[in-house]
């Protein structure tokens, strides 16, 4: 097994800016707790470092930062996770638009995958461990092969989860409703979109999802660290509203860009300007 984290750095009128860094490094060493991983001789501020190095490094104003925590066995073959040696690396790239501009503007056509979200109860469904996203990496191949944008991952009980790599929500009226979180990764970008939601005046309710509740809603979106927040206009044929990207959609993904991009009062909070220390 290993741990990985997605982080997005965004070009502010100050410069470039972490979105929410300590929310993230934080979940990664949760997750690395989570492996049962003793020993670990960093924390929040080492990591931090190490992230914010990496991108002035490589002169990036926008780029996505993958930290990760892998094993070196020397020799060693077998599954007593004591027995290795972890090692952590921080990668970045440029990464402009993860879903597509077209598919960004007429919203994602999705599908209900056949493949279930891990159970809670065999597997460490907060914790962003590389081997859980095996369903993810099926489920969405499988889509694409379909002519599917995105997959929609279901329960083991059959209530709606989450998609491949990002939350989902759904809008009735003027209440937002999105799954329990202690059946689905606990999102940042999910935790984000819920603030600002709250903010505008809307309800923001999180309830087990039923696959009528998702054909019958007045607009669906998804929202993630890479794809952001993104509308999705169709689920396995059914047209989901208007069959366009919805207003609160629309008005949630144009807020979200002006937070991460350092344009409102959120960004104060939100954003690390990677003001380093000297390395000691």
């Amino acid at each position: 097994p290993g741990v990985f984290e997605g982080i997005r750095c965004y070009g502010t009128p100050s410069g470039p800016a972490v979105f929410r860094l300590r929310e993230h490094l934080d979940r990664f060493l949760d997750s690395i707790r989570a492996l049962g991983i003793a020993g670990v001789l960093f924390g929040y501020d080492e990591l931090r470092d190490a992230v914010c190095r990496t991108i002035l490094a490589n002169n990036f104003v926008e780029c996505y930062v993958r930290p990760m925590m892998f094993f070196t066995g020397n020799g060693y073959m077998g599954l007593n996770i004591d027995k290795y040696e972890p090692v952590f690396a921080v990668a970045a790239w440029r990464w402009n638009d993860f879903i597509g501009a077209d598919v960004r503007q007429a919203g994602l056509r999705a599908t209900i995958s056949s493949i279930t979200r891990t159970r809670s109860n065999v597997a460490l469904v907060k914790a962003k461990v590389s081997g859980q996203y095996v369903n993810s990496v099926i489920a969405k191949t499988l889509a694409k092969r379909a002519g599917f944008d995105e997959a929609i991952l279901l329960d083991s009980d059959g209530y709606v989860a989450e998609c491949t790599g990002e939350n989902l929500m759904m809008v009735r009226g003027n209440t937002i409703y999105t799954s329990p979180s202690i059946s689905v990764l606990g999102g940042i970008t999910r935790d984000t979109v819920m603030v600002m939601a709250k903010a505008l005046g809307y309800g923001v309710l999180e309830e087990r999802l039923s696959l009528d509740d998702l054909y019958g809603a007045d607009e669906v979106f998804v929202c993630g660290t890479a794809a952001e927040v993104v509308g999705v206009r169709e689920v396995d044929g059914r047209v989901i509203g208007n069959g366009r990207v919805g207003s609160v959609t629309q008005q949630l993904a144009e807020m979200y860009d002006e937070t991460v991009h350092g344009r409102n009062e959120y960004a104060i909070h939100w954003l690390d300007q990677m003001i380093l220390e000297p390395l000691i």
